[in-house]
């Protein structure tokens, strides 16, 4: 006797196929990846001269920001899954309520859309090869945290989904959540190689 299985949303089995595919790499490089630091919550910058407000512009940090907070403007050096796998990324600007490029497709009821425009740059020997939204996610003030979405805004080109980035090159692109409306985000978080990597980098946004 067969079973019928009810369809899933195309998103959702995308997400699986691409997790499925990364957690083949994660088996393959388990011995080059371990080497005693598990990684973590990255946000003491590497940079810290400016950072962008939600409007996208830019502005001095103000003298009592809480240092090794990384903010909008800031670059934090992560690591990636496979060893030698660095990425600079730096969280450039945040829009609270971002408008769709296509006049049929709307967030949900109750819903808003927010999107932060997120660049990377091949620190490492190798390509980078990713689905960078796959591993992005924003916080709000009760905690709740909501994962990205596909979808083009507005304020600018999406990131690729599914960027090969050559050692020393620079990819930039906006990533799209999701949210109730009521929420008010506080934190963008990026992990590298799908939300797999040691290292997952937190930008405060207010």
């Amino acid at each position: 006797m067969s079973l019928l299985l009810p369809a899933l949303p195309e998103e959702v089995t995308m997400r699986r196929l691409i997790a499925a595919v990364v957690l083949s790499v994660l088996a393959l490089g388990t011995t080059a990846s371990c080497g005693g630091d598990d990684g973590g919550v990255v946000t003491d910058p590497k940079s810290t001269s400016k950072s962008a407000d939600s409007k996208g512009g830019s502005k001095s940090k103000k003298p009592d920001a809480d240092d090794g907070k990384a903010e909008l403007g800031d670059t934090l050096s992560l690591k990636g899954l496979n060893s030698g796998t660095r990425l600079d990324a730096t969280m450039e600007k945040f829009v609270a309520s971002a408008e769709s490029s296509n006049d049929f497709l709307k967030p949900a009821a109750g819903k808003k859309w927010v999107a932060a425009r997120l660049k990377l740059v091949n620190k490492g020997g190798k390509t980078y090869q990713d689905a960078p939204s796959n591993g992005a996610q924003v916080t709000d003030k009760k905690g709740q945290g909501f994962h990205a979405t596909v979808v083009e805004v507005t304020a600018g080109p999406s990131m690729s989904a599914s960027l090969k980035l050559p050692p020393g090159d620079t990819a930039r692109g906006w990533l799209v959540f999701e949210i109730p409306k009521s929420s008010v985000v506080v934190n963008v978080q990026w992990t590298p190689d799908s939300g797999f990597a040691p290292d997952t980098g937190q930008w405060k946004v207010s």
